[in-house]
């Protein structure tokens, strides 16, 4: 049996398939999963699915028979997005999912989002004990375990989000999915909006012959520009391997990263609704902490730590009407949402924005922000059993820099949230953020000036500098 401990992360579990986890292990990750929920006392109900990856079905089944063997009550929702997954939690009133995927991870990886308490998944406790029993053995085998298929669900999902109002506005808008599971859900969602759908890599290919399903890496972003130039659509809109993300470019093929089209939704939504709390990861612009829409309806914005499910409990756990990585995730609460993030609910909401703007441009949107200027998400090779003593060494040295008046780019540090890894504000509002990947061997890099595309780049120069003093650091996916 092949089980690599270090596959259990933060908020959910990934392992390259089958270096690190073989069939017999992930059996042995169902039945651990099932003696969680048995202990727990929740019931023996789970909704189980899985994306289209050529290995998937066959993980999915070995994580069912261990489910079962547990004496869990597997209710199998077949292909599907992760959101679509949590949505089966609601709509069948069943409280525990299991989503086997990789989300956006290459080919070559498999893994499992899980959750016991809808709209929120494991979080690092969680996933904690979840290892402890799965590495150790000190599961529970015991009768009463079945394994039912459930029918409709694509449906109902489909149905749930585009209830209410059609669109008055036409809209020509790309749909790329990077032939991932989205292909299968997204297009159909916006043709029933009243949209008119240019595909771009939307059939089904489990071996992504274009690229990987990634709405925050370049090359899928670039391709999405110039299917919008090419087409002539208002913009476009990407999703990744499991659809609980999605990336934005606008007519004129410029990426409108999803800290700040969530930016753009949140001062919609502050007007509608005055005094909203929102959330925004550690990796998000600075712009919503100055926002002057937020600030006139008396919306908060709260900073808080990455990870689909340390922004789904925070919502949760605050009553926030939305939350908003960087990344493409997108947290909207009731009464918009249920709460869970779920690229084709913002695509919703964008292009309902779009309708409440009938006579402006997503572009035009998005000049109305403050000038600034934002580093893609830049991921250093950096081990797992190594990132997150680098992580902190850095924050050290950088509190160090601080309290020395040292400077970054010529700026003195004015202060630092540490809240997830080290983000590092400096005296003139431009920052830049070093954390550890919880899902892959990284570091992860990002750096915002408030005064130009050139200036950005003596801000990621400074910082990297600094990283390139830790030997275990290596080669960027991608940089400036």
């Amino acid at each position: 049996m092949r089980l690599s401990p270090s596959g259990f992360r933060e908020y959910d579990a990934r392992w390259r398939f089958p270096e690190d986890i073989d069939l017999s292990g992930m059996r042995s990750v169902g039945l651990a999963l099932g003696t969680q929920l048995m202990r727990r006392r929740i019931g023996p109900q789970i909704i189980l699915g899985h994306d289209f990856r050529s290995y998937s079905p066959s993980v999915k089944d070995a994580l069912a028979e261990g489910l079962q063997m547990a004496g869990a009550h597997v209710r199998d929702i077949g292909l599907s997005l992760s959101p679509m997954a949590y949505f089966a939690q609601a709509h069948l009133d069943i409280p525990a999912v299991a989503m086997v995927t990789a989300s956006h991870n290459p080919n070559g990886w498999t893994g499992v989002k899980m959750g016991f308490d809808h709209p929120c998944t494991h979080g690092p406790e969680d996933m904690e004990e979840l290892r402890e029993i799965a590495t150790t053995g000190d599961w529970t085998v015991q009768g009463g375990g079945r394994i039912d298929r459930v029918d409709g669900i694509k449906e109902a999902y489909l149905a749930d989000l585009t209830n209410g109002p059609g669109l008055s506005r036409p809209l020509k808008i790309v749909c790329a999915t990077g032939n991932g599971t989205a292909g299968a859900f997204a297009p159909d969602l916006l043709r029933r909006l009243g949209v008119e759908v240019v595909e771009r890599h939307c059939q089904l290919d489990h071996s992504f012959p274009n690229y990987n399903p990634n709405p925050e890496a370049l090359e899928m972003l670039h391709d999405m520009a110039q299917a919008v130039r090419a087409s002539g659509a208002d913009f476009a809109l990407g999703f990744d391997g499991d659809g609980d993300r999605c990336g934005v470019v606008d007519a004129q093929g410029n990426e409108v990263f999803a800290d700040k089209m969530g930016l753009i939704l949140a001062r919609d939504m502050a007007r509608a609704l005055p005094g909203s709390h929102f959330l925004a990861d550690v990796k998000s612009t600075g712009l919503f902490a100055t926002d002057p829409v937020l600030a006139e309806h008396g919306a908060c914005v709260e900073y808080w730590k990455t990870g689909h499910s340390h922004m789904k409990r925070r919502l949760h756990d605050t009553g926030a009407l939305a939350g908003f990585e960087k990344s493409g995730h997108y947290f909207i609460g009731p009464p918009i949402g249920r709460g869970y993030d779920c690229g084709l609910r913002v695509a919703v909401e964008i292009c309902r924005l779009m309708d409440r703007h009938p006579l402006k441009s997503l572009s035009d949107l998005v000049d109305e922000l403050e000038p600034c200027w934002t580093s893609a998400t830049l991921s250093p090779a950096c081990p797992d059993d190594q990132k997150y003593a680098v992580v902190a060494r850095m924050r050290d040295r950088l509190e160090q820099m601080q309290q020395a008046g040292e400077k970054i780019a010529g700026r003195r540090i004015a202060g630092m949230l540490t809240v997830n890894g080290a983000r590092v504000k400096l005296e003139d509002g431009s920052w830049g953020l070093i954390r550890a990947s919880s899902n892959t061997p990284n570091l992860v890099v990002v750096c915002e000036s408030m005064q130009s595309a050139e200036d950005l780049r003596h801000i990621f120069d400074g910082f990297n500098a600094l990283l390139q003093q830790e030997p275990s650091v290596g080669a960027y996916d991608q940089t400036l």
